[in-house]
């Protein structure tokens, strides 16, 4: 422990953010580091607990609870604390493949079940990671390592998300050799045109990839496999295949006018936005464009409110977010304890935007779309609404969202975004490849494993467990990794 007074000597402190008015004139991260001599203080705050929840991964209710890396969280705390930059981040990169995407994206998971959170503020653990992997960059400790000795065996893997670079990353280091396809033009997957760059900046993802390419990784860009490249190529020409393709169907909103022109999913729409940022700083005017149109954004979650807080960078005239479900608390209730993950209402960057912008809370809860209503043209002018009420399923118990009679309103609407979650994996890709899939259409495989009903094709990520965290499919990628190790070799040594 390296500051046993820590947690009482001093109070969490988080970085700054840019003022809403101020980072909405661009599509920069926002967020403006402490200095080093705070962050080590922050660092200090941890306890150093004896059953350290921060890094349990647990599954308590249904969520995870904890890091499911099981980074060592308190051990590279404390090496931060007294200044042992290095050392702290050996013992990162031991669990985490990747901490400057998580350090940036990931929920933090492990300050919900921080210790210090119990019965006061947790250790903003998050902003350590970041600290610990940038500094590292800066002074060279994170640089390319090429196996020494090459097995011989060749492994494809299916989609660069998270899941998929993880698998590459350690398969690599084991020695395999490992080529990398890509749909799109891009390395990334989700991380690259899933996620806004003032989230993540895209620099950030080219920076890895170039390590990885220098270890050995091979990166194939626009191949569509099971389309322009055809599974049984894959499988005659390489020793394992693993297929980490994300969980890439959008839900639908099945309602009336749903053809109206305007209405685009929440995917479409920001890869639409990032591609065209990354190519021409919006010269080439190829993405869709929310300029002084009403903007209604239908679903929460990240991905809506990602939504939210790009149509403001893009000038929209009204930007409002339509959710199913009732507000969640502000605060824990009795039946939401520590350290199960808080289901409290969380106000994002993108709402904390539209708030400053247009003055009021873009979300509008217990409410759908009935229709899209169109002009003579064909094109989005308003929606219809509904508001619904929770009710008991008499058969099932389950709680079900019912319309509320006589509580029909409308909305100015010329463009409309999807962002209702996503239904599973592709079928082009799991036809092509022959591999069963669930009554979700998530890749099928024995419980905790991740090798597929066809001999030598293996899945993770999103894919296989369906639509999560960019962590936990790091979680993934590092699993389905091991176990195709052990199938080429007979054994594994990957940690």
């Amino acid at each position: 422990m390296g500051k046993p007074t820590g947690f009482t000597d001093y109070e969490r402190e988080d970085c700054k953010a840019l003022t809403p008015k101020t980072r909405i004139k661009n599509f920069k991260e926002f967020h403006e580091p402490l200095s080093p001599e705070k962050q080590r203080e922050q660092a200090a705050r941890c306890m150093d607990c004896g059953v350290p929840f921060c890094q349990s991964g647990k599954l308590l209710k249904g969520m995870v609870s904890g890091c499911p890396l099981n980074n060592l969280i308190p051990e590279w705390n404390e090496l931060l604390y007294v200044g042992n930059y290095k050392g702290a981040y050996q013992r990162l990169a031991k669990t985490s493949n990747f901490p400057e995407f998580t350090s940036r994206v990931c929920p933090a998971l492990c300050e919900k079940a921080c210790t210090c959170g119990l019965n006061g503020d947790a250790v903003c653990t998050k902003e350590n990671e970041k600290t610990i992997i940038e500094y590292a960059f800066e002074h060279g400790y994170v640089s390319a390592e090429p196996p020494k000795v090459r097995t011989g065996k060749k492994v494809a893997v299916i989609g660069s998300g998270p899941s998929g670079l993880a698998a590459a990353d350690l398969l690599n280091r084991r020695g395999h050799e490992v080529t990398v396809y890509e749909r799109s033009d891009r390395p990334g997957g989700l991380l690259m045109y899933g996620i806004p760059n003032m989230k993540l900046e895209k620099w950030v993802i080219d920076r890895r990839i170039r390590l990885m390419e220098q270890a050995g990784v091979v990166f194939l860009t626009n191949k569509d496999v099971g389309r322009d490249v055809k599974a049984q190529t894959l499988l005659k020409n390489y020793d394992a295949v693993v297929l980490a393709c994300g969980s890439a169907n959008p839900r639908d909103i099945k309602a009336d006018g749903r053809d109206a022109q305007g209405i685009y999913f929440a995917v479409d729409y920001l890869k639409s936005v990032t591609k065209s940022l990354l190519d021409s700083d919006f010269k080439d005017g190829s993405y869709i464009s929310p300029k002084d149109k009403n903007v209604v954004v239908i679903g929460g979650g990240d991905t809506g409110n990602d939504c939210v807080g790009t149509s403001i960078r893009l000038g929209c005239k009204s930007v409002t977010q339509l959710e199913m479900m009732p507000k969640l608390p502000d605060e824990r209730t009795a039946e939401n304890p520590w350290p199960q993950w808080p289901m409290v209402c969380k106000t994002d960057y993108g709402q904390e935007e539209a708030i400053a912008l247009f003055g009021h809370d873009p979300r509008i809860y217990q409410t759908t779309v009935k229709e899209f209503v169109k002009d003579k043209e064909g094109r989005l002018t308003k929606l219809k609404c509904v508001k619904l009420e929770p009710k008991r399923d008499g058969k099932t118990g389950r709680t079900v969202m019912t319309e509320v009679s006589g509580s029909e309103y409308e909305l100015p609407c010329e463009l409309a975004l999807i962002a209702a979650g996503f239904l599973g994996s592709q079928k082009y890709v799991t036809d092509a490849f022959g591999v069963e899939v669930d009554e979700r259409t998530n890749v099928k495989t024995e419980k905790d494993c991740f090798a597929t009903s066809v001999p030598k094709v293996f899945t993770a990520g999103d894919m296989h467990i369906g639509q999560s965290l960019v962590v936990r499919a790091i979680r993934q990628g590092r699993d389905a990794a091991r176990e195709v190790d052990e199938f080429l070799m007979g054994y594994t040594n990957l940690e």
